[in-house]
């Protein structure tokens, strides 16, 4: 099965499977009074605002809602009554590229029910605040050179009880930039004799189990989903409940005062040597892209601008995007940190400011060399759209943007759909290859 490397393999254990949310009973929806929800820098916008139960409105009930520059302090806020269920409300203006947003809540039968709405304005000429160090592609490439000095030593784990008719899948170990760090992943390889492109899924935040991208590995592609912390992928949940709250609790803020030593140092290496992996195998037939959301969309970016190897990528909403932001006045991306200093900015750690100038998904992206798909919606609170666009606008190569204006920190089918599509147009696999 592979051509460079020497493998263990053992069986392995059953995982279980994420529930998904479900819609609520009474529905809090605002929408700006441009289809597209964009705006000329100067131009008003009118937010309607429903409030609905089974579909039909609900009358004489009262409203409380803000208006403001996505997660910026409030500049309107009211409470209003709508009699039919239904109000528009004026929203104003920006006098520069950004957004503006409308959030409403009520209360119905006891129970608060939010909504909200975020107008465009400009954004394609949104630029980023945070600045790219002198020596930020040199301080890269050295830790890329330091971390390709270790072995990869892969150890593959056999999991029966995922393999179907069509795909084999592996829980995996690699080393990891550091003597004794590790990369875990889970592995999908198609049965069938061949080769095959791969993609690289690199994950969201949090701390939690991996279940492989099994369905595209049907489709004909290996596909190779990562964690980031270090610690096997498929062990009981009570096991990532606990380091969620304990060890690996708010793991983005972890050392961020020294640039050469913050938690995602490894983090980021740790997807180079992911395609070590995918490089070694086989089957692979040398088409590779890597994709993911929020942190996972960052990471795509990240890894896409670091590694040569990578040849496409999809990014969801990425975070670590312009995360100075907040020190000049306007929302900075997820993990937010220096969100406590928007109002006293000079308060905030200048080591901090630093070593996050060399983390910041924008300075990876002026680096960009291949063809890229991006996916948000302009609600996201999480990653908001004044960060993600920061980003995109320094994209020099071949670029596509789908919008869906009303996802907040989520996608729709069609959107997955429609990113693993290209993907797969990309990687010339033909969607019924398997099949």
């Amino acid at each position: 099965m592979f051509k460079k490397i020497n493998l263990i393999v053992i069986l392995a254990f059953p995982l279980m499977l994420y529930a998904q949310p479900q819609q609520e009973m009474v529905e809090v929806i605002i929408a700006p009074d441009h289809a597209d929800w964009m705006y000329k820098i100067g131009e008003n916008v009118n937010f309607n605002v429903q409030v609905l139960r089974n579909g039909n409105p609900v009358e004489d009930v009262e409203v409380s809602y803000e208006i403001m520059p996505e997660l910026m302090p409030a500049r309107e806020s009211k409470t209003i009554n709508l009699k039919n269920g239904e109000k528009e409300i004026k929203g104003g203006t920006l006098k520069e590229a950004g957004f503006l947003r409308l959030q409403a809540k009520v209360m119905v039968d006891g129970k608060a029910y939010e909504g909200k709405a975020t107008a465009a304005f400009d954004p394609l000429n949104i630029q980023p605040t945070v600045k790219e160090p002198e020596d930020f592609w040199a301080f890269w490439e050295e830790a890329k050179s330091e971390s390709a000095k270790l072995p990869l030593e892969p150890i593959l784990t056999l999991m029966p009880e995922r393999c179907t008719d069509k795909v084999n899948v592996y829980h995996v170990s690699i080393n990891n930039y550091q003597a004794g760090a590790k990369v875990y992943g889970i592995l999908a390889v198609p049965k069938a004799e061949g080769k095959y492109p791969a993609v690289l899924n690199v994950p969201g935040a949090g701390v939690r189990p991996y279940y492989g991208d099994i369905q595209m590995a049907e489709e004909g592609v290996i596909t190779f989903q990562i964690g980031i912390h270090g610690i096997p992928i498929n062990l009981d949940p009570q096991v990532y409940d606990n380091l969620r709250y304990g060890a690996l609790n708010e793991y983005w803020t972890a050392n961020l005062d020294d640039k050469n030593d913050y938690y995602y140092k490894r983090v980021y290496l740790g997807c180079l040597r992911a395609i070590d992996l995918i490089e070694s195998l086989a089957e692979y037939n040398g088409k590779l892209a890597v994709k993911g959301g929020s942190q996972g969309g960052a990471l795509s970016v990240i890894t896409a601008a670091l590694d040569e190897r990578v040849q496409f990528f999809v990014s969801y909403y990425p975070a670590l995007s312009d995360m100075s932001g907040y020190l000049h006045g306007r929302a900075g991306g997820w993990p937010h940190m220096f969100a406590p200093f928007k109002e006293n900015p000079k308060e905030a750690d200048p080591r901090e400011v630093e070593t996050a100038s060399y983390y910041d998904v924008v300075n990876f992206a002026r680096h960009i060399k291949v063809p890229g798909y991006f996916s948000w919606g302009y609600n996201d609170h999480v990653c908001p759209p004044t960060s993600t666009y920061s980003v995109y606008n320094v994209v020099d190569a071949p670029k596509q943007l789908l919008l869906a204006q009303e996802t907040a920190h989520w996608s729709y089918p069609e959107q997955r759909e429609k990113t693993d599509q290209w993907l797969l147009d990309q990687l010339e696999v033909k969607k019924t290859a398997l099949k």
